[in-house]
């Protein structure tokens, strides 16, 4: 008998729960709007969309400093298409939460986005996304152990 725990749990049904919101933005905006749209939401990386609306990069804080800052660029003028990560790292609903875990630490990314078998942009995860719901049903387990062990003694 299988048994479903959190690492077995779907990235798909891990998106259900936390919402799909996806923040876009246009490849020729500059840096500074990426950064300032980043700030005012609250997170720590932006798509970018091709004009067919299929994803084209990310923009990530890490590529804030070493592409423009360190770099000498100006983030008042460059457009983000010219920093932003091209080979994006994705994810599929149809994926574990273990796999997406195994996929970040592998290619050191924080932020996976995540396409259909058609794809299709449905969603983003965060490694905070990621650990936040694995302690959430860490939480979850400990209390059904310390309700049974309590039902028994």
């Amino acid at each position: 008998m299988h048994k479903e725990t959190a690492v077995n749990t779907l990235i798909g049904q891990l998106l259900q729960q936390k919402g799909g919101a996806i923040v876009t933005i246009a490849p020729t905006a500059t840096v500074y709007e990426a950064v300032k749209l980043m700030h005012d939401k609250g997170i720590g990386s932006v798509l970018i969309l091709n004009a067919k609306g299929r994803l084209a990069g990310i923009f990530a804080e890490r590529d804030a400093l070493t592409r423009v800052l360190l770099a000498g660029k100006s983030a008042a003028t460059e457009p983000v298409q010219n920093v932003m990560t091209r080979k994006v790292i994705v994810a599929s609903p149809d994926m574990t939460v273990d796999d997406g875990m195994a996929l970040m630490t592998a290619n050191r990314v924080r932020h996976l986005p995540v396409l259909d078998k058609d794809q299709a942009l449905v969603g983003i995860i965060s490694i905070g996304d990621l650990v936040k719901f694995v302690s959430s049903e860490k939480d979850a387990l400990i209390r059904n152990l310390e309700n049974y062990i309590e039902g028994v003694l």
